[in-house]
């Protein structure tokens, strides 16, 4: 019998085999950047499209991934995600010139890019308002885990790294099947299938109808200025040590840490917010992450610098759940992955604004000082947006389960 904890089970072990593998692909190019470099005979500049490449394909991937999963299913479109990039991070093993490389990164990127509203979304329909937090921060905790055995696939294959992309293609392809026969689709999306409101609701509407602009666009801003100082982070903290005077080894366990964190943080965020008042969270969140930020900034030694770097990889990924946790609440279920689509999206732009943002400001000559107090306006931002998504009087966007009224999606 499959009975409700079954299926619950399920989606949520699925979705973290799922999101592992993502992590894994995400930062598969990465950490395979010196083979590629060498055999494409590529210089900085290339490199970085190689880079763009993927990250670009992961704007409308989030978009569209959620707009057509919330009028024909959250399952169906993530196999067709995992599929996608899948075969194109195996082929990018085999591509032989650089057009065919962008290609290939570009479709990975689309796949991964629709993926995660869909794995949100099926994590968030899985469980009860309670747990929601805890389930969505289960999964992603999968993203940074994947990351870290990219590295270590990395370090164990140096002198091969087709290996790296063989293995980020072979691992989905593999686990589309169990998909396809073990994973349930949302039983909140199959209660609205077939429904007028499902069928004919616009993006717009989807998106701002309905008195949800307010929410939307908070969610936006919120999702936008996290993003942008966590992928600053992930690209330029070594560099930013290495300015301070720290050795390439310290710059190193240094970011080793910051990912250990970020680890750590990506279950804390969620749960957090599931067992405690959501604005009391959003405030120490984002007020620790900004003292992490300082003290990246002010510390002189090693150890300072390593507890800062840790606690700095913690609140941000913590920021990054507390917003992954908020964003399905705040939309009924037949719009709701096209809302959380748009917020990952519009999250993936400020991905690829603070790396851009950093390189300016260092080249300006502001240094790490500089490039840490450009950041702290769009945190306070952050954080003051998405309270005002917890405080808005709709029961759909408070996720405070000890005083909130149930949320009840729209008919």
């Amino acid at each position: 019998m499959d009975t409700p904890s079954r299926r619950t089970t399920l989606t949520i072990a699925l979705c973290f085999i799922v999101a592992l593998i993502e992590g894994f692909d995400l930062q598969a190019a990465g950490t395979a950047a010196a083979g590629l470099r060498q055999t494409f005979a590529l210089d900085p500049k290339s490199m970085g499209w190689v880079f763009s490449a993927g990250i670009i394909g992961l704007l409308p991937g989030a978009f569209f991934g959620g707009w057509i999963a919330d009028r024909i299913g959250r399952k169906k479109i993530l196999i067709a995600a995992v599929l996608l990039f899948g075969v194109f991070s195996l082929s990018t093993a085999y591509v032989s010139s650089f057009s065919g490389l962008l290609l290939a990164r570009f479709m990975t990127g689309l796949g991964l890019g629709a993926a995660l509203p869909n794995l949100i979304a099926l994590c968030a329909e899985a469980v009860g308002e309670q747990r929601r937090g805890t389930a969505i921060s289960i999964m992603y905790a999968g993203v940074p885990l994947g990351g870290a055995l990219a590295a270590v696939v990395a370090m164990l294959f140096t002198e091969h790294w087709q290996t790296t992309f063989i293995i980020g293609g072979l691992a989905p392809l593999l686990v589309v099947p169990l998909m396809i026969l073990l994973l349930p689709e949302s039983s909140a999306f199959r209660q609205q299938q077939g429904t007028a409101t499902m069928a004919r609701t616009s993006t717009g509407q989807a998106l701002f109808g309905e008195d949800r602009a307010r929410v939307t666009l908070a969610l936006w801003l919120s999702y936008f200025f996290t993003l942008t100082v966590m992928y600053m982070l992930l690209n330029w903290l070594p560099s930013l040590l290495l300015e301070q005077g720290f050795s390439k080894a310290e710059a190193g366990l240094v970011q080793m840490l910051f990912n250990i964190g970020g680890a750590l943080g990506s279950l804390l965020g969620g749960v957090l917010l599931d067992r405690c008042n959501g604005v009391k969270v959003v405030l120490f969140v984002y007020a620790a992450l900004l003292a992490a930020l300082a003290g990246v900034g002010l510390s002189v030694g090693i150890v300072p610098m390593a507890i800062a770097g840790f606690c700095a990889g913690l609140f941000v990924m913590a920021a990054q759940l507390v917003l992954y946790a908020l964003a399905p609440p705040s939309y009924p279920t037949s719009v709701r992955a096209t809302g959380v689509g748009a917020a990952v999206a519009i999250g993936r732009l400020g991905s690829v604004a603070g790396p851009l943002a950093a390189g300016q400001i260092l080249a300006a000559g502001a240094g790490t000082t500089g490039v840490l107090l450009a950041t702290s306006p769009g945190l306070v931002i952050a954080a003051l947006t998405i309270i005002s998504v917890i405080v808005r009087s709709d029961p759909q966007t408070v996720p405070e389960p000890r005083t909130a009224t149930p949320v009840t999606d729209k008919p």
